[in-house]
């Protein structure tokens, strides 16, 4: 069967996903984070791509995208094969490090936008092993979450 075309155009928003390859940590040490943090801006600013907002956890990441040149495809391909190339020399590995195409449905309307700049920002203190924990204290968790955008 083969993949479904990418919507492309330009202006569009996208919530972008990639997962560990076997579910597996894309980020081992901080040094690790800084550097996917360096790319994502070296490479948005390269292909005139927008980051609204993005999550990094352990496994995954989330990032909220605008293309106003229609230019994701070109954007993420360059993006993640220089952060894989880094990620595999510094940890002496080979192979893929993310599960298949990252995901990049197409974000519709204000409210859709609003709703998912929560979840992006919300992601961090949204595990499961975290359910029980008090609000108070998942706010202070996400407040000093280096993470994600949401600082900023």
């Amino acid at each position: 069967m083969a993949r479904p075309l990418r919507l492309a155009f330009e202006g569009a928003i996208y919530h972008v996903m990639a997962r560990g390859n076997e579910r597996g940590a894309i980020f081992r040490l901080n040094t690790d984070r800084l550097r996917f943090i360096d790319k994502l801006g070296e490479s948005a600013e390269s292909f005139q791509v927008r980051i609204y907002a993005y999550a990094l956890m352990l496994n995954h990441w989330h990032g909220l995208i605008e293309t106003p040149r229609g230019n994701l495809s070109a954007f993420m391909q360059q993006f993640n094969t220089s952060y894989t190339v880094y990620y595999n020399t510094r940890h002496q590995r080979v192979g893929h490090l993310y599960s298949g195409r990252y995901k990049s449905p197409l974000v519709k309307g204000d409210e859709y936008l609003l709703r998912l700049s929560r979840y992006i920002h919300l992601n961090p203190v949204r595990v499961a092993t975290r359910a029980e924990t008090p609000v108070a204290e998942k706010v202070e968790r996400l407040r000093a979450y280096r993470w994600s955008s949401y600082r900023a």
